[in-house]
């Protein structure tokens, strides 16, 4: 199991390099905020929609699936290259992707192996506990993850409104 500090480390480590090699300095703090949305964006999504309101078979399928993780990560490019913040949508699909990784250890050699969570639907998802161990007694970490989620989700979707808003009217 990788944990959510883990996921953002993975990510953000390529961001900063990059960063330092390219501008000379530390990434922005922007930039450091988009990351870590998406190297958590598939949990935010997933663990809810499964174990809290079961309505996807597993908290690895849904945003955690190549055939919607990669339609989403063109959609997000776009908007960026659209709205010349190329270097954050880009931050954000990498950061995603990378937890996609992460998370299915088996995808770098030498023991290459695609899980069926990442065709899902198109494959049925690994057989997995219907109570993940991090859940806890009484399902509090759950209840806090969740509460966590829609916080965060509903922080981005506002910021995401004021956004298209702001590009509306300056046309």
């Amino acid at each position: 199991m990788v944990l959510p500090s883990e996921h953002f480390i993975i990510a953000l480590l390529p961001v900063a390099v990059y960063a330092l090699l390219r501008d000379r300095h530390l990434p922005s703090l922007q930039l450091v905020a988009v990351t870590f949305f998406g190297s958590q964006f598939p949990d935010l999504i997933d663990k809810p929609l499964a174990y809290e309101l079961h309505l996807i078979p597993s908290g690895r399928v849904f945003m955690h699936s190549l055939p919607f993780a990669i339609p989403l990560s063109i959609v997000v490019i776009a908007y960026a290259v659209r709205t010349d913040r190329t270097r954050l949508g880009t931050a954000f699909a990498f950061a995603h992707l990378s937890h996609l990784v992460a998370d299915n250890q088996q995808l770098l050699p030498p023991n290459l192996y695609v899980s069926s969570d990442l065709l899902w639907p198109l494959q049925p998802p690994v057989a997995r506990s219907p109570v993940p161990q991090w859940v806890g007694e009484g399902a509090v970490n759950l209840h806090l993850w969740t509460g966590f989620s829609v916080l965060v989700l509903t922080l981005v979707a506002y910021v995401l409104v004021v956004d298209l808003q702001a590009q509306l009217d300056s046309r």
